[in-house]
């Protein structure tokens, strides 16, 4: 009997410790476009006292039991070239991360929180390939980021874009998107 006690207690201890290891967070954190933006929003995050699941390059493999992408778009040359990847690598990438979390069912909350400063070509392709996967987008500084209409045109009415003066301003519209998808 004793035994058997033992036995039991410390297969409990097992699952207990495998599950606290299993685990993932509730929201997975990439950059599109490999610009340090999303490095911003991971401080807001922390301010919500929310850790993400971050990896700035990171694959469909790598979701796994999380509820929400945050991908945050900004394109850098400089960091693309850090990462050793090129625009379309880049593109790909986020395509396949974006797909896997649809697949999986996942809420996809993209962001842009470059403001206008953050536009351009390079910007705009990773723009282009992010926004129409989402489920919520926040836009730093939405009237003259969106002044081309770009970011409308690619929600075409089925998001409503959140807007916000800057990237601590995001904690607002960030904190009100996550948490009517569950996540505190």
């Amino acid at each position: 009997m004793k035994l058997r006690v033992s036995a039991l207690i410390s297969a409990l201890a097992l699952v207990v410790a495998v599950a606290s290891v299993s685990c993932a967070a509730d929201v997975a954190l990439t950059s599109i476009g490999q610009s340090p933006d999303a490095m911003m929003v991971k401080v807001v995050l922390k301010s919500l006292k929310i850790t993400p699941d971050y990896e700035a390059l990171m694959k469909a493999t790598d979701l796994d039991g999380q509820k929400v992408l945050i991908a945050v778009v900004g394109g850098s040359s400089k960091g693309l070239g850090a990462a050793g990847i090129d625009k379309d690598q880049e593109v790909a990438r986020s395509k396949a991360l974006m797909e896997k979390a649809q697949a999986d069912g996942m809420k996809i909350l993209v962001m842009h929180v470059g403001g206008p400063g953050r536009r351009g070509t390079l910007s705009d392709l990773f723009i282009s390939a992010a926004v129409p996967f989402s489920d919520a987008l926040i836009v730093v500084d939405r009237d003259n980021t969106d002044m081309d209409g770009l970011f409308s045109k690619l929600v075409d009415g089925k998001v409503e874009i959140l807007s916000a003066e800057n990237v601590r301003g995001t904690k607002e519209p960030l904190g009100t998107v996550l948490s009517s998808w569950g996540v505190n």
